[in-house]
């Protein structure tokens, strides 16, 4: 590691800075799509008219791969390698987050519908039925990443849509993933489609002959994959708006700032794009961290420590003291996170004081690890802010609900006058017909 230069780890005393430089702080890497917009488009107009033609062409003209027109989905021999390839450790891994992550979102499916009484004799309520299908975008860019698998396709799977499948790119030599295809095969998920990027959301948003057109696409995608779904988003359900990693520790004056730094690592390293920030009112926490931060990164790989320090010393990222924890919460609250992580000796004493957070994960056993791979709750998360009004991906996402009512004779007449008189109000002549002495002559029919 000798060779390897830390960039200092910046420093933000809250109560010296300047209302735009504090607004500064809150910003995110905001990908400038405008030249993107421009490149998708021939592209998902390409997919749409081509279909599968354009999947190979443009796996052979952006990423020099050859990809024959009938092996674009993986195949039953594809599944059964995997397991061979895959080490039986990192199998039991994918299971056992699995497993956790099923029993959350079974736990968070509604009931298939319920019903209330309003009034004597009139009913209203709701019915909750499955999506008729998804594709779940797991991206390659900077890895293999079978935990999004599980987080995708886990909570599809428990709302019980009908068709589910898998896009992401090939890899370097133009084959699957193995350890996306295992977890996809113990999610329960078997269509795998190996086309990513732009060409990957015009495919599932238009069909073609060896993909299926989909209602929804959910998972986090390059700036490629935000563009198409930006153009796409007439065509179909684009998901919960999902950019960099970005996270906060919140640490109080009992934490470990040791502990704490190891925590503010974690999203620091997905890449230079990432926001980090240690957020306290102790300056002894905050100068522990600030001294322990790069002894942590002695034991992480260079390009893992280049994107975390690069993260850490610019201006998305570091070490926030602020002068109170009122100020620290309201600063977490402002920021909105995707993951928060907190570090008190009780911290459900600050919990009630966050309202807006992805996630929020609970003292010093809780890292954020635990909840993106195991834990259960969903880890694709809302950025960008988008806390404030957003949720994680849910059951709730793979199902959709409709009203239900039941008006019984007992319970018309009054329905109907109270309705009557606001339809004549509003000026709707057919909407108080409907409601008037006509419906009355007809409902005494024999």
């Amino acid at each position: 590691m000798n060779d390897i230069v830390f960039k200092p780890v910046a420093f933000h005393e809250l109560a010296t800075l300047s209302p735009d430089a504090r607004a500064q702080l809150m910003r995110r890497t905001e990908a400038d799509l405008a030249g993107y917009l421009s490149k998708v488009e021939p592209i998902v107009e390409a997919v749409r008219a081509e279909g599968d033609r354009a999947i190979v062409r443009f796996a052979r003209e952006i990423d020099n791969l050859e990809i024959p027109l009938d092996a674009i989905a993986a195949m039953p021999a594809d599944f059964d390698r995997a397991f061979d390839v895959v080490d039986r450790e990192v199998i039991d891994a994918i299971e056992y987050g699995v497993e956790n992550i099923r029993r959350f979102h079974q736990e968070q499916k509604p009931e298939s519908m319920w019903m209330m009484e309003v009034r004597p004799g009139a009913f209203a309520g709701e019915r909750w039925l499955p999506i008729p299908s998804v594709a779940c975008y797991v991206p390659r860019g900077k890895g293999a990443f079978p935990s999004v698998v599980m987080m995708t396709t886990v909570p599809a799977v428990v709302a019980g849509v009908p068709d589910i499948c898998i896009v992401t790119p090939p890899g370097p030599n133009g084959g699957f993933d193995a350890a996306t295809l295992v977890a996809a095969k113990i999610a329960g998920v078997h269509k795998v489609y190996r086309v990513g990027g732009a060409v990957a959301v015009a495919a599932v948003a238009y069909g073609t002959d060896t993909i299926g057109r989909c209602a929804k696409i959910v998972g986090p995608g390059s700036p490629w994959v935000v563009a198409a779904k930006r153009l796409l988003a007439g065509v179909l359900d684009t998901g919960v708006p999902a950019g960099p990693s970005e996270s906060i520790v919140l640490a109080d004056d009992t934490a470990d700032g040791a502990l704490a730094a190891l925590d503010l690592l974690i999203e620091s390293e997905h890449g230079p794009d990432s926001s980090a920030y240690l957020v306290t009112a102790s300056r002894a926490v905050a100068e522990a961290a600030l001294a322990a931060i790069p002894q942590h990164w002695q034991h992480m790989g260079k390009q893992r420590i280049e994107f975390s320090s690069t993260v850490l010393g610019g201006p998305r990222g570091g070490i926030v003291l602020a002068p109170d924890m009122d100020a620290a919460c309201a600063f977490v609250n402002d920021y909105a996170p995707e993951h928060l992580g907190i570090h008190s000796d009780e911290p459900y004493a600050w919990l009630g004081r966050i309202t807006n957070a992805g996630e929020i994960l609970l003292g010093k056993h809780t890292p954020i690890t635990l909840g993106n791979f195991v834990l259960g709750p969903n880890a694709v998360l809302p950025t960008s802010g988008w806390a404030k009004t957003f949720s994680p991906l849910s059951t709730f996402d793979f199902m959709k609900r409709s009203s239900i009512g039941h008006v019984t004779g007992a319970g018309y007449a009054e329905m109907a006058r109270h309705a009557r008189v606001l339809a004549a109000y509003e000026g709707f002549e057919a909407h108080a017909n409907a409601v008037s002495e006509l419906r009355d002559r007809l409902l005494k029919k024999p």
